[in-house]
């Protein structure tokens, strides 16, 4: 059986791994339907009670939940990474919920039978998913406080007010008492509007952050605190890495490890023709993303570090689209490098440690 699962309604297909399939439609997230559709689908295809059933669907906005509601059924279910799921490559193909549903239903069966048809995601624990939340959430709250602060400076610029002073810090009520007067009172109450949004959100950054430095002080994430042990990674940078990537997978090798992050390259050769089209960017976008901003501070902090001299020797000379493309690599490198810090301890070579103050 196959999930398609939509916003107001989820589409079944189910088969007996011949050729007869049932379809369903349902409302969205009802269990007690889905539970009905595979009692009336073994009913009609006369299979025994105590027939196994397997099920898929799609990664996507209904995360886990199903997932472990079907394990707990006693299904066989799966979880497809969505980008892995083969289509017609023809310019114009048809595309429905209901096609999709079959389609999908069609590769479970291959899958079975042992063919390799797509890339099955591995389901977090409950408080490894509950701890991504946090850094998600302080990662959407600095983008709205940057939303917030670029907004009321150019409401400002609409009349030449350009403030010397950062928008809603220490000196910014003194600034706002003697240049408010320049605006309009329409104005003045939108940008006041704006301010309370802005100081809600710093408010709740700020008691992130102190969770954070609490749960650091009491020892609760010794990965988070061994990674920040390195110079060039900072308390943002390991707690993201710890919980995105190296807190609850597990990698058999290092490919596998750039596989996950999208930093695996993508060939592309056919007869005569031989291009490399760059890295997959198939894994997860909030590592991959902090990985090239920590290997452009890694170069800066751990100059002598094996890495970073192996950077320098075959970029630092070329252009700025090459050392745009060796920092990708480097990237690459350092998440081998962190990786190998993490599971066995090995300091990266001629990497530095932070001074630890007593």
């Amino acid at each position: 059986m196959s999930f398609e699962l939509g916003d107001k309604q989820w589409k079944l297909s189910v088969g007996d791994g011949r050729n007869t399939v049932s379809r369903f439609t349902i409302s969205a997230g009802d269990q007690v339907a889905v539970t009905d559709c595979i009692v009336r689908a073994g009913k009609r295809f006369k299979t025994p009670a105590c027939a196994q059933v397997h099920t898929c669907y799609e990664a996507g906005r209904d995360g886990w939940w199903l997932h472990r509601w079907l394990s707990e059924l006693g299904v066989d279910n799966i979880v497809v990474d969505a980008a892995s799921i083969e289509v017609n490559r023809r310019a114009r193909r048809a595309k429905t919920d209901r096609l999709d549903a079959d389609k999908l239903q069609t590769m479970l069966v291959r899958h079975h039978r042992g063919e390799r048809v797509w890339s099955v995601l591995r389901e977090p624990s409950k408080s490894d998913e509950d701890e991504r939340r946090e850094p998600r959430e302080l990662e959407r709250l600095i983008h709205e406080r940057t939303s917030h602060t670029n907004r009321i400076g150019s409401l400002l610029v609409l009349h030449n007010l350009r403030p010397r002073v950062h928008i809603g810090g220490r000196d910014w009520s003194t600034w706002w008492a003697q240049h408010g007067e320049q605006l309009g009172r329409k104005l003045c109450a939108e940008i006041e509007r704006e301010l309370a949004r802005l100081q809600l959100v710093k408010e709740q950054v700020r008691q992130i952050e102190a969770a954070r430095r609490i749960a650091l002080q009491q020892g609760e994430k010794p990965m988070v605190a061994q990674l920040m042990r390195l110079c060039g990674i900072g308390e943002t940078g390991a707690w993201v890495l710890v919980h995105e990537i190296f807190g609850w997978r597990r990698f058999a090798n290092r490919r596998e490890l750039a596989n996950c992050l999208g930093l695996a390259p993508t060939p592309y050769a056919s007869g005569d023709s031989q291009v490399e089209q760059g890295i997959s960017k198939a894994g997860n976008r909030r590592a991959r993303t902090l990985l090239v901003e920590l290997a452009w501070g890694w170069l800066r902090l751990q100059p002598g570090s094996a890495i970073a001299r192996w950077f320098n020797k075959r970029f630092a000379g070329e252009g700025a689209r090459m050392r745009r493309v060796g920092i990708v690599a480097l990237a690459r490198r350092l998440a081998i490098a962190l990786w190998r810090f993490l599971q066995d301890g090995e300091i990266p070579a001629g990497a530095q440690m932070k001074v630890v103050q007593t």
